[in-house]
């Protein structure tokens, strides 16, 4: 196949930036789209197939638009912009932080940082429920609270309730030492970390103590009205039908409510029915209730995580395959 050249000129200004550190992001990019890259000042040359070359280019325009917003352009940006590029989708990247939510304690700003993430924010906005299904590292939860500590302070709502089922994941944690306090603060610990990021300890425990920020399990749900509140129920997959009932039914008038999960780390016992699954087929047609499915190209921790995700889901395919050739051998047998 003929090979093109082409000529683009990177800002003065963002070269370190989208270049990375000794040229770290353009190797990259080189070796993932199987073209050359040769660095000349501003002066980027390009050569290889046309298709790649094109391709790359929308990958450089993606990353040195970032790079003008202000952007640190991190692994993470780059792995994904690639991946945006496969599908055509690079000028998403345009949108993604645009809106910023909120800022954390330490001044820095919360947006979305993949398509999938933009998608699960804009289904936040428009519903009064919604599921965000997704593997670990693609911000459900970390968005989640931002949504709802901006909805707080801007007074469009009058508490925040945030709660958990009290599962152990693989081990047994019913002998801690402590009041039930003490004993619940394990399973509750996640949504604690992102409420002192975005809060502030200071600011948490002043409105913990007013009753206006509650951190509870999913048990202590049962039998209230939840009226004029931001709830966000985490580690859904680990419900049972009941209690995933039990929780959509407290929700009252002016409340917004998300249910963020990962189906594919349930923790409760391999025979029993997740809530999760049940609530996604049940109510898939009913309005004003969202479904943001993300996946493992929506991962923002560091670039390992995506890889471990990917390794496990092949390796789950596998198995699943596996099973299904075993069932047919035997069917085949027993005729």
């Amino acid at each position: 196949m003929s090979k093109t050249e082409k000529n683009i000129t990177i800002p003065a200004d963002c070269i370190a930036n989208v270049f990375g550190q000794f040229d770290c992001n353009v190797k990259k990019i080189e070796k993932a789209m199987n073209v050359t890259m040769i660095v000349r000042g501003d002066e980027l040359k390009l050569i290889g197939e046309e298709g790649a070359v094109n391709r790359t280019i929308d990958i450089m325009d993606a990353l040195v638009s970032l790079a003008k917003r202000g952007n640190p352009i991190t692994e993470q940006n780059v792995n994904y912009t690639i991946s945006l590029s496969l599908t055509e989708q690079t000028k998403e990247m345009e949108e993604l932080d645009k809106d910023i939510i909120c800022h954390t304690i330490n001044g820095k700003p919360v947006r979305a940082k993949t398509v999938g993430q933009k998608k699960y924010l804009n289904s936040i906005d428009k519903n009064m429920i919604i599921f965000g299904i997704g593997p670990a590292g693609t911000g459900k939860t970390y968005l989640a609270m931002a949504k709802a500590i901006t909805a707080f302070k801007n007074n469009e709502v009058n508490r925040i309730i945030l709660t958990r089922p009290a599962i152990e994941a693989g081990e047994k944690l019913g002998f801690l030492p402590g009041d039930l306090q003490s004993k619940v603060d394990p399973y509750l610990r996640p949504l604690y970390d992102a409420l002192y990021e975005i809060m502030g300890a200071d600011s948490f425990i002043k409105n913990m103590d007013k009753g206006l920020i509650e951190v509870a399990p999913l048990a202590y749900m049962r039998g209230r009205t939840l009226d004029n509140a931001f709830i966000v129920l985490d580690e859904a997959q680990n419900t049972t039908p009941a209690q995933m009932k039990m929780f959509l039914t407290r929700i009252g008038f002016g409340s917004k409510a998300i249910i963020t999960g990962d189906l594919s780390q349930k923790d409760i016992p391999k025979d029993a029915i997740s809530g999760l699954d049940v609530a996604l087929k049940v109510l898939k047609n009913v309005d004003d209730i969202g479904v943001c499915q993300m996946t493992s190209d929506d991962v923002v921790r560091h670039p390992l995580i995506q890889k471990i995700v990917e390794a496990y889901d092949r390796y789950e395919e596998s198995q699943k395959s596996s099973k299904k050739t075993d069932k047919r051998t035997r069917n085949t047998k027993q005729k």
